[in-house]
């Protein structure tokens, strides 16, 4: 019994001070997720114009959390999540995202984000269930998806000389 509080513990502590958790779903790669701690799960906003997506991410789908720290980044704890979709305008809708809309950055409709979130986006909660997955033996690190937005052209051959007479200056 012990050890299951301190789980739990464990679980609640580093996912509140985390300000992004990793969610892996059923056949789809974990993804970095913004979220608040509320009522005992980490909740998150999403699929909506402007929100993060949530792919894979339904109701009563089990899902595989990974906390990272906060300072250093690294993996802290994964757990498992249970999905629950909050229903727009329900008591725990209107109090998940209360907390939500104080921690959304950046929002592009401030004051009624709350109504398109009830339009456009949906609510998850995702609840521990209790079980921790053991921290990996590798670095689990993977080399990043192709895409034309990651070419490289060689460095200007000006811009060390250029670098270098700034340093000198001072």
């Amino acid at each position: 019994m012990t050890s299951e509080l301190l789980d739990q513990a464990l679980v609640e502590e580093a996912t509140k001070k985390s300000g992004l958790i990793w969610v892996k779903g059923p056949d789809v790669p974990a993804r970095a997720l913004w979220h608040v701690w509320h009522e005992g799960a980490a909740c998150v906003v999403g699929d909506g114009p402007g929100e993060q997506p949530l792919p894979g991410l339904a109701d009563g789908v089990e899902a595989e959390v990974t906390v990272r720290s906060k300072d250093k980044g690294g993996r802290l704890v994964s757990w498992s999540a249970r999905i629950v979709e909050l229903a727009a305008g329900s008591e725990p809708w209107e109090a998940t995202v209360a907390e939500l809309k104080g921690k959304r950055l950046n929002a592009p409709d401030g004051e009624a984000m709350p109504q398109r979130w009830a339009r456009e986006c949906r609510v998850l909660r995702l609840e521990p269930t209790g079980a921790l997955a053991p921290l990996p033996e590798g670095s689990l690190s993977e080399a990043p998806l192709p895409t034309p937005a990651t070419t490289r052209e060689p460095v200007p051959a000006a811009v060390p000389r250029l670098l270098l007479k700034r340093r000198r200056r001072k």
